[in-house]
């Protein structure tokens, strides 16, 4: 069956209708479990279900049954899902099995408010079907409109189950012996970080810090779209310590884990076992500013591809590293050694590199050039640029010739980093929707999506001010 215009092959896709933030994410008994906000009728944003899929290996993903719907309490909007092992809840008194905590959303009415409230629903079967627990919701607040978006773990260190809750424009920490009765525990927020808008979906956990032997908690908060900024939707981080009830961060920057406009409202697995160890993040790859408009059909909405996240310590700061999943590697079935270039300035260096999804691994050597580029051919008027700058130690990514753009005013804005210094390595991912870029093995990412006609039909190398010697490989999916 032909593939649909504009559907990745390398990143999840709903078959049909609408889809934002994922939800759930959970590895239990050799599958992983993708949820996500769903609209089965609609292409466009409308009442939340979940929606599921599993896969074997976080790359090919199989589209299962609705998992919830909305019901009295209202539509079922973001959380997370937890392995009861040792049955603190009391539902799984045979086996340990998957429960879901989810916000249950209320619209307005002339008469109310929304509100939001947190529920719980359970699965004895693998998560093929779901029940919703009779005393829903098991949280709720008298005052705060926004009140979302639970995120909960085990902390094995206190004996207790931990819920990181998105409350405004602060995070909310409470603590359940049995996911049933919460305790409030503390609140983290003000005056720090990105306020720009509403704080949505967060996430806590613990990484090593590369290299040291220590460890240190993380903290992802995603900002919604404020229309006063022209940027949209994105993902901000805080670095510190949790001692199981206050979060305490160890910087005041603003950090923020994409520099591109389409990596949103992302979370980690819980459940991975002890044996693999990695913290897999899969984000909505969408900006709240056009999601509604971005012109695919019959479909709207893709996951980025998974990723591992990672401490690097330098220059005393301590930040998030990225990388797609090792399990990408074995869906490219050819792989060409880059031919090794010497860039001289003013020097266009063509070659053609017909792809439907492909992956491009740069190393820089002797960087002597003011400004390096990669255009990324789509079509032969339709292209994708990435630019470093050596003065300002920026990498930039221009989308504004890149295909279908016309959609949204802001789309076509040039997205950069932040100063990073030299650029020594790039790890580019391009699908048919969505260009992907990883500079300095990770610890700066873009993510991007594209409309154009095609994914890939050529790359043009080129340096100004100074040389640059390059040299690396692609990888193919035809």
């Amino acid at each position: 069956m032909e593939r649909a215009k504009y559907r990745p092959i390398l990143h999840f896709t709903p078959k049909q209708h609408w889809l934002n933030d994922p939800n759930g994410l959970i590895y239990f008994e050799g599958e992983y479990h993708l949820f996500y906000q769903y609209h089965p009728h609609s292409s466009i944003w409308g009442p939340m279900h979940w929606g599921h899929a599993v896969s074997k290996d976080l790359i090919t993903w199989e589209e299962l049954d609705i998992a919830l719907y909305p019901d009295e309490h209202g539509y079922a909007f973001s959380g997370s899902a937890v392995v009861d092992w040792n049955n603190t809840s009391g539902l799984f008194p045979e086996k340990p099995g998957i429960v879901a905590v989810y916000t249950s959303h209320l619209e307005p009415t002339e008469a109310s408010p929304s509100v939001q409230r947190q529920s719980l629903a359970y699965s004895q079967d693998n998560g093929r079907t779901w029940i919703k627990y009779a005393g829903n919701p098991v949280l709720t607040h008298p005052s705060k409109a926004d009140f979302r978006d639970p995120k909960v773990f085990w902390s094995e260190a206190h004996g207790k189950w931990v819920m990181v809750l998105a409350t405004d424009q602060t995070i909310t920490f409470y603590s359940s012996p049995n996911l049933r009765d919460w305790r409030l525990e503390s609140e983290f927020g003000e005056g720090a970080g990105s306020h720009d808008a509403v704080w949505e979906c967060p996430d806590l956990f613990q990484l090593p810090v590369e290299g040291t032997g220590d460890s240190k908690w993380v903290l992802l908060v995603s900002i919604g779209d404020n229309s006063g900024q022209r940027y949209g939707s994105r993902t901000q981080y805080f670095v510190g310590e949790f001692d199981g009830s206050v979060f305490t961060p160890e910087h005041s920057d603003i950090r923020w884990l994409d520099y591109g406009k389409d990596n949103y409202a992302g979370v980690s697995f819980s459940g991975i076992p002890a044996a693999d160890g990695r913290r897999i993040f899969i984000g909505w790859m969408n900006n709240w500013r056009y999601a509604n408009h971005i012109p695919s059909q019959g479909w709207r909405g893709a996951m980025t591809v998974p990723r591992v996240l990672t401490l690097h310590a330098a220059e005393g700061r301590t930040l998030i590293r990225q990388q797609p999943v090792a399990e990408l590697d074995r869906y490219f079935a050819e792989t060409a050694a880059l031919p090794d270039m010497l860039l001289t300035p003013g020097e266009h260096r063509y070659l053609s590199s017909k792809a439907s999804a492909m992956e491009l691994r740069l190393e820089l050597e002797n960087n002597e050039a003011e400004q390096f580029g990669l255009i990324i051919h789509h079509t032969d008027t339709e292209h994708t640029e990435l630019i470093y700058s050596a003065a300002e130690g920026i990498l930039a990514l221009r989308r504004d010739q890149s295909g279908e753009t016309g959609f949204s005013e802001i789309f076509p804005d040039l997205q950069s980093t932040g100063r990073m210094g030299s650029l020594k390595n790039l790890r580019i991912l391009l699908d048919a929707c969505s260009v992907e870029v990883f500079a300095n093995d990770g610890l700066s990412a873009i993510t991007s999506l594209v409309f154009p006609g095609d994914a890939c039909t050529g790359l043009t190398f080129y340096s100004t001010g100074g040389s640059v010697q390059l040299r690396g490989n692609q990888s193919f999916i035809r």
